[in-house]
């Protein structure tokens, strides 16, 4: 759908979050007559004080509160937030409405080239890494989309030279019917099952990376994962594998970067080097000085002796799987668990089991379970549980060995004990501080 469509039409944000606020932004610069409508769950008490100024606008009309999907019919469009469920308004729509999304939008009037990166695990890092590449190559580039930075306002000033930078959730890819001119399928896990009916919708979300692609688009997938490459197998783009022998000689020379994300990851993000025709000094020198974002392996210092890495972002066992393989085997104490979806986490248990891990720090729900399953497997590994981050953390300095690392990767939701993965992190960090020398 083209911007020019949207004027004069009944158009609705629906959610008002952080892409609301940012498509409110957009449309009002574009249309500063028209009015806008908005719709979101929270009352408006609830908003930010930023957004409560925003809203004060002449021309919009609110509908907030509970109730407030009742009211998003006679809409000519709706631009639909991501994590509002699409099956949770149909019984409202009438057969005129079309349903977009900010994603949708941008891919439809960008100008510029777009990069694309999708995985269930991954992608934040994966796409840090390249815009940072990019930015050092000289290459006018930007870094939006799920990693918290929407995309919208981007329009108001792009050109065909810049390059987007766009990490892409299954949300962000459901309704898109456009791919990007370089595609990255990093992994796919099973996650998200309270938005999709199965893995099968989940997977197919995501798939709408390459659906649309044409000849001369690139997609760069994870053969390894027999989904993604029978996926790949109908793509009209150039394929390209992710394979570590293919940059065999620059990983070998290279080895100080390998701990930046997995080995599948950074070598996703050199083929798109190749693609772009980087020279290999610049890659180096943005690889140098490239910092994970915060919560995803983010090495948080050396505290008596002790590194510790917050990985929070992990709430799947393979994500907790993916940072022991990064680490290596100077993980010694590991804190895992949390809010229990009923997960298997059978592949965890074994990894434990072959890693050099002595010590597991257990938060219940799923700490119980995963403890079984590690006993199962006659795993030597002592244990202890906690229900707070202070105690964990705590546990972790008398437990860990100097010259060792204490790993937080749980595998796990936060639900229950945390607000939120971010908040599960802030405390990790803050209780190394006050406890560490």
């Amino acid at each position: 759908m083209k911007i020019k469509e949207l004027k004069n039409k009944k158009v609705l944000i629906l959610g008002i979050g952080r892409e609301g606020v940012d498509s409110f932004v957009f449309l009002r610069h574009i249309f500063p007559k028209q009015v806008l409508f908005i719709a979101d769950k929270k009352k408006f008490e609830d908003l930010s004080v930023d957004t409560k100024k925003l809203l004060k606008d002449k021309k919009v009309e609110l509908f907030l509160g509970e109730d407030y999907l009742r009211n998003i019919k006679g809409f000519d469009i709706i631009i639909k937030s991501p994590g509002i469920l699409l099956s949770s308004i149909k019984k409202y729509l009438s057969k005129r409405t079309k349903v977009t999304s900010q994603t949708e939008l941008f891919f439809d009037n960008c100008p510029g080239m777009i990069i694309g990166i999708t995985g269930t695990k991954g992608k934040s890092t994966t796409s840090s890494l390249i815009y940072s590449v990019l930015k050092e190559a000289g290459m006018k580039s930007y870094l939006v989309g799920n990693i918290e930075t929407p995309s919208l306002s981007f329009l108001l000033n792009a050109k065909k030279e810049d390059i987007f930078v766009y990490e892409l959730s299954s949300h962000q890819l459901q309704s898109l019917e456009k791919s990007p001119h370089i595609g990255l399928f990093l992994n796919v896990y099973l996650e998200h099952l309270d938005y999709y009916k199965n893995f099968k919708e989940y997977f197919l979300a995501k798939a709408n990376i390459v659906k649309y692609q044409k000849k001369d688009d690139y997609f760069v997938f994870n053969s390894k994962i027999k989904e993604i490459k029978n996926l790949a197998e109908k793509a009209k783009s150039k394929k390209i594998e992710i394979n570590a022998d293919d940059f065999s000689k620059f990983l070998k020379n290279n080895q100080e970067f390998l701990e930046i994300t997995h080995i599948d990851n950074l070598v996703a993000a050199l083929n798109v080097f190749k693609i772009l025709g980087i020279k290999e000094e610049k890659i180096i020198k943005a690889f140098k000085k490239f910092k994970r974002p915060a919560h995803r392996l983010e090495f948080i210092g050396e505290y008596n002796g002790i590194r510790f890495y917050d990985d929070s972002i992990s709430t799947i066992p393979e994500a907790a799987i993916f940072a022991l393989d990064s680490l290596g085997n100077d993980v010694e104490t590991l804190i895992v668990g949390g809010f229990d979806r009923g997960i298997k986490h059978g592949k965890l248990a074994e990894r434990i089991v072959k890693s050099k891990v002595k010590n597991l720090i257990l938060f219940n729900p799923s700490g119980e379970r995963i403890l079984k399953e590690v006993e199962k497997r006659e795993g030597k590994v002592k244990h202890v549980f906690v229900g707070n981050m202070e105690d964990a953390v705590k546990k972790c300095f008398q437990k860990t060995s100097a010259g060792k690392i204490c790993l937080l990767s749980p595998a796990s939701p936060s639900f229950g004990t945390f607000v939120d993965y971010k908040d599960r992190g802030e405390q990790f960090k803050k209780f190394i501080i006050k406890y560490g020398k």
